[in-house]
């Protein structure tokens, strides 16, 4: 069982950014795809964006060309460097270590608060 710890995240105004980070216990964590998640008040989880073991990024909807991730194995830990925030950003993010099989673990951490606001 992989245990996740996010932070980085805190109240910051429209156009801001915040680097989010994502510490995962364990051994291998270079061999595993990556992904940051949002939860907004009211609405289901989502997809941010994910990084494989080989680097490899992708990333959804309104994430591109804002958003950034990345990884360092050496320290197991995962990154989202999230520029020009918008209101609609405000969301508790989460990481997640996927499994082999693809898709998400059911493990998450706690997730971190991200506030854009004026």
């Amino acid at each position: 069982q992989v245990q996740l710890v996010e932070s980085g995240g805190g109240l910051v105004q429209p156009g801001g950014s915040l680097r989010l980070s994502c510490v995962a216990s364990g051994s291998s964590f270079s061999m595993y795809t990556m992904g940051w998640y949002r939860q907004a008040p009211g609405k289901q989880r989502e997809l941010v964006a994910t990084i494989n073991s080989s680097g490899t990024t992708n990333y959804i909807g309104s994430a591109k060309g804002r958003f950034t991730i990345s990884r360092d194995n050496a320290k197991n830990t995962a990154y989202l460097q999230m520029n020009s925030l918008k209101p609609e950003d405000t969301a508790v993010y989460y990481c997640n270590r996927w499994a082999f099989s693809g898709g998400p673990s059911p493990y998450w951490g706690q997730g971190t608060q991200v506030t854009v606001s004026a």
